[in-house]
């Protein structure tokens, strides 16, 4: 019995990456991409290609949205302050406080929806 002989070797890939780009790094982020590499279990190459054609640059944060965060972290104080104040002189004075909170949230969060 004559077996045929192959070519051999590791089979063709579907898609060639034909055209080579040049990326330059400073040391830092060069260790910084690889260690992202790494965590997402990926060659780095294999990486910066995903981050290039798939990624995306979130843009900052405005002014007035980094305000709305602020009053939030704000309003999460407050409401451990209702709790006590629930505890201490009963759940009538708290809802009360606790309904001028909650159309206060609700305006930040349609504001946020809204920017998006």
């Amino acid at each position: 019995m004559k077996k045929k002989k192959g070519k051999g070797g590791r089979p063709s890939k579907d898609v060639k990456l034909e055209v080579g780009s040049g990326v330059r790094f400073s040391r830092t982020d060069y260790f910084i991409v690889k260690e992202k590499a790494r965590k997402a279990r990926m060659r780095y190459t294999a990486y910066i290609r995903h981050m290039a054609v798939h990624g995306q640059v979130i843009a900052r944060q405005s002014q007035e949205e980094r305000q709305d965060f602020r009053q939030l972290s704000g309003m999460g104080n407050n409401l451990n302050q209702l709790a006590k104040i629930a505890r201490k002189d009963g759940m009538l004075s708290a809802m009360v406080l606790f309904e001028g909170y909650r159309e206060q949230l609700d305006g930040i969060l349609n504001r946020l929806r809204h920017d998006q």
